[in-house]
Parts: C-alpha cells; structure tokens; sequence
C-alpha cells in the first residue's frame, strides 16, 4: 500500500495566533506543497489574488498550497482530497479555538476509509504566552486538552511577557505535557518545515528530543562534578526564576554523569529533609545539607566553601545553573568548568489537573493481561485520557508492539524487531487525575 498521507493538527485557544500562522503557511513561498484544513476560511482574509480557484470548499493556492473549508463534513473533505493527491504532500488541519482537538484526532483512527489514507504526524499547539496562565488557573478544559494532546507547543507573543515569566510558564506546561518540544515566537514565526515531519505518537523521538523523558522525577533539575584542590572557593549566582533555590554539596567516589545518577535517589531524600536557609555571603559548611539560598534584594550573589584536600565534588540543585549563570570561582577568580553534568527529569508543583505519567519496564507482556487491563482501564478512566502511546514487549512477538491512544480508540502497530534488546516497554499516558502508582502497579501486574 501507498504511503499514507501525513495530517498535522493545528490547535490553539482563541487569540494564541493561529490565523497568523495559517496566514503564513498560505501566503509564503515556502516551497511546500500542503493542503490547508481550515474551519471558517472566510475569517482569515486571505490575499484573493493567491486564490486560483474559490468556486468549492477547496481553494487551489498560487503558492502551490490547497485550502479547504469544513463548513461541511471533515471525513467529507478528507476524501475529496484524496482525489487531488497528486497536488500535495501532506496537510495541516486547524481546529477551532475553542476545540478539544481528541475527537479530530480520533477521526483518523475511527474512519476505516480514513485511517488507510491518512495518519496523523502529529499535534501542533499555540499558546498565548501572555494571557494562558489565567486559563489554566481557571482550568479551561479545552486550554488542557490543546496543551495535553501537543507534540509540538508554540509560546506565541513572546514579546509580551519577561524572560522569568516565560520560563515558569514553560515548567508549567511541561507539568502537563512531558512530551511536547517546545518554540518561542512572536507573530508565530515558528520555522514552518519544523513543526512537520514530527513523527508523532513516537516515543522514540520524545526520548531523543528530552534524553530524561522516562526517568524517575526529582525535586532537583541538575547535577555537576568539579575536581577540585584545596583551597577556598564561592559560587556566584544573579538573580533568576525564583527568589530561591535549593543546593546540596556532595563529596563523590567518581566524577562522571554515573555517579551523578547514582546518587540522585540518596540526595532526593536529603531535598526532602529540614532545609537550611542561607544568604548572600554565608558559607556552605557541610556536605550532605541541603540548602536554600536566598537569591533576592541585589542583581549578584555569593556563597563560599572551603576544601581541605582534593576531591571532587559535586552540586544538585533545583533549577539548572544558565537559569541562574551559576559559576564556580577560586579566590583568584579563576573559573572551574564541571568535568561531568546531568540534566534531571525535575519535579515542580502540579497545579493543574492534567499530568503526564511515563513507566519503563523490563520484561514481556502477557498479551491477554494487558488486552484486559487496557479494556477496563479505558472503560473506567477513557474520558479522561488525552493521549496514549509507547513501545511494548509482547510474548510471542519479536517485534516490538508501537500502540496510540486518543480517548477511548487505540490503535497499535508492530514496530522494528527486538532482535538481540533486552525487551523494554515504554509508556506515557497523559490525562485528568491520574493515579501513577496505581497505573504503574497495574502493568507491573500484566507481565508474563
């Protein structure tokens, strides 16, 4: 069979800047051949000299885009496109501000004609980096479903808020959505041939674009190992964020990212016990304490710590050190450069309803286990499901099982052969009031 035709949906709330964008992808000589799937065309006043022909619901582009209406049916619309295939490469479907995009996606798993033509490559959504905090505090059930459903999340009107609140918007919605890439825009000017070709639904690619995508959550966002002589030393952080941070020293047997890891479960107990606050100018006096520097009142800062001998050292701290252009310095302002770093899956406040959970486990399926569980899972909890997807390792089957969700429909494929891999099933479910531990114990439960 024929490729299929890859679909990319466009999402946003009203006012994110979606008409932009479309305004972009249909007047620019981008070089792309896109058929354009957009609810009300009448609203985007488009240039009529780019129109060859407005006579039907689909427009022939001058830059060699086609333009649709779904006035009408989408499934509709879908199929007449088929039959001018060979005047495009892929489309783009924007919804409504207003839309939960799950049941345009569901559309292509649902319609049998449908999902042997089309697949989606994946969910675009744009925010409006200014005003979208306020949806969420008032949790706008279509705001997080458009952010929770995204591949790709475009902060839009940058140019309207500050870098410190742009970045706690950003942990903010990756609180929501661990798998979405991220772009910052003004006037939406996100590189269009990047938003396709995402490969959707593929956790391959969301563990290559975030590396930690399916570690264990910490209270801390990075970690770093010096060697170090004796001497006397400081650390100088400008302000950033937050108007603190927590920061742990620890003497380490090795300096490498292994060590670092190896101790993030041990030095995550420690962030959980009494926090000693220290200001501008005290000293770090003890390995193993875990701080808080009061990073507030004056554009610099410094904290001191004496080494008797050499050894390596490391940090873990809350936020990462470009957040707060961490540097660490000997009395001759001489810098020191970390010989090894890792940046950790970091846990924040989950103010919102919707969370992503993500589960690694070794070992093979029993088919009939998981089928059940899946059943009564979607049965009970369906509804509050955005996206499913993963890899799985299913007995009896030597290649691994690639399955996506929206809702209620799952749909699964075989993906490459595990071949001479250890079997590692991977998982993400994002949604409404999830129970990780519950989720996390219930495919524990369905291995062979």
């Amino acid at each position: 069979m024929p490729d299929k035709i890859p679909v990319t949906v466009l999402t946003g709330f009203l006012g994110s800047g979606k008409t932009t964008l479309l305004n972009r992808i249909l007047s620019e000589e981008h070089g792309l051949r896109i058929a354009v799937i957009e609810n009300e065309f009448g609203e985007i006043g488009i240039d009529q000299d780019l129109v060859i022909n407005a006579d039907e619901e689909v427009f022939e582009m001058n830059n060699g885009c086609i333009c649709c209406t779904v006035r009408g049916d989408l499934i509709r619309i879908l199929g007449d496109l088929v039959e001018r295939k060979d005047k495009f490469d892929r489309v783009i479907l924007e919804t409504t501000g207003m839309a939960d995009p799950g049941p345009v996606a569901q559309t292509f798993f649902v319609d049998k004609d449908i999902s042997q033509q089309y697949e989606i490559d994946g969910i675009i959504t744009l925010v409006d980096a200014k005003h979208v905090n306020s949806h969420l505090d008032d949790n706008t059930e279509e705001v997080l479903a458009q952010i929770a459903f995204a591949d790709r999340i475009i902060l839009n009107k940058v140019d309207l808020t500050t870098e410190n609140k742009l970045l706690s918007l950003k942990r903010r919605l990756q609180d929501i959505n661990q798998m979405a890439g991220f772009y910052s825009t003004t006037m939406a000017d996100a590189p269009i041939n990047e938003l396709l070709d995402v490969g959707g639904f593929n956790l391959e690619r969301a563990v290559e674009m975030k590396p930690n995508f399916l570690e264990p959550e910490y209270p801390f966002e990075w970690g770093g190992v010096w060697q170090l002589s004796a001497g006397q030393y400081r650390f100088q952080l400008s302000n950033g964020p937050d108007p603190d941070m927590k920061f742990l020293l620890s003497d380490v047997n090795e300096a490498s990212e292994a060590e670092l890891l190896r101790l993030a479960e041990e030095v995550f107990v420690e962030f959980s016990k009494k926090v000693v606050s220290l200001a501008h100018g005290e000293a770090l006096t003890e390995y193993g304490q875990c701080y808080r520097l009061l990073l507030e009142g004056q554009h610099m800062y410094e904290f001191k710590f004496v080494v008797e001998s050499p050894k390596q050292l490391a940090v873990f701290s809350q936020h990462t050190p470009e957040e707060f252009e961490l540097e660490l310095l000997n009395e001759e302002d001489t810098q020191y450069t970390p010989v090894a770093e890792h940046y950790f899956n970091a846990e924040h406040e989950h103010d919102d309803g919707v969370s992503s959970v993500a589960v690694e486990l070794s070992g093979w399926f029993d088919p009939a286990k998981i089928n059940a569980w899946i059943d009564v899972f979607l049965t009970v909890k369906g509804v509050d499901i955005y996206r499913m997807k993963g890899v799985v390792a299913i007995k009896g089957e030597s290649h691994q099982i690639v399955f996506q969700g929206v809702h209620m429909i799952v749909g699964s494929q075989a993906g490459k052969p595990w071949g001479n891999e250890t079997p590692v099933s991977r998982m993400v479910f994002i949604g409404r009031d999830l129970d990780e531990g519950y989720i996390r114990r219930a495919l524990e439960s369905c291995l062979d």
